[in-house]
């Protein structure tokens, strides 16, 4: 065992997993988005233990990764449910109805944009464009696009991702 090794294995799981995914990117400060991406596909979001990690690999501040993390909308700093929906806040979306289906799904789920269930079945996000706008008020269930969505098509949803 190599003395670099010894030093990674001695991290939180989080930062070991980040260092490792720099490593892979050749830890290229240019490469930081791409293992953003990367990382949160793999462990599901951007722990904070990574940020200091990611920045220490990259030669880069923890305020410039930080900064990255918080402001791309992507990016999870906690762990999302089993199922992600996400919902079209788009001016289509929003003019066919999508300010009253937002209403009837956060009353539904009983919780806010960036919260996920108290069950851990969903996690609910905005998003800013679907790309389904004639078919608008759109959602996203775990990537798959579902259009002219409305409070009772909405219930059904949620009721089979909770079974």
């Amino acid at each position: 065992m190599t003395g670099k090794t010894t030093l990674i294995n001695a991290l939180p799981p989080a930062a070991q997993a980040a260092t490792a995914m720099a490593q892979r990117h050749g830890n290229r400060p240019d490469a930081l988005l791409e293992i953003l991406h990367d990382l949160q596909h793999e462990e599901g979001f951007i722990a904070e233990a990574a940020l200091p990690a990611l920045a220490k690999a990259l030669n880069l501040s923890r305020a410039e990764v930080h900064g990255v993390v918080t402001f791309y909308h992507e990016f999870r700093r906690a762990p999302a449910g089993r199922h992600v929906v996400k919902v079209c806040r788009a001016e289509a979306c929003q003019s066919m109805g999508g300010r009253a289906l937002e209403a009837a799904i956060r009353k539904s789920l009983q919780i806010g944009f960036g919260e996920t269930t108290s069950d851990g079945a969903i996690t609910l996000e905005a998003v800013y464009c679907l790309g389904n706008c004639a078919l608008s008020p759109a959602i996203m269930v775990d990537e798959k696009l579902i259009g002219r969505v409305d409070a009772r098509k909405f219930e059904a949803i949620a009721t089979e991702l909770r079974a």
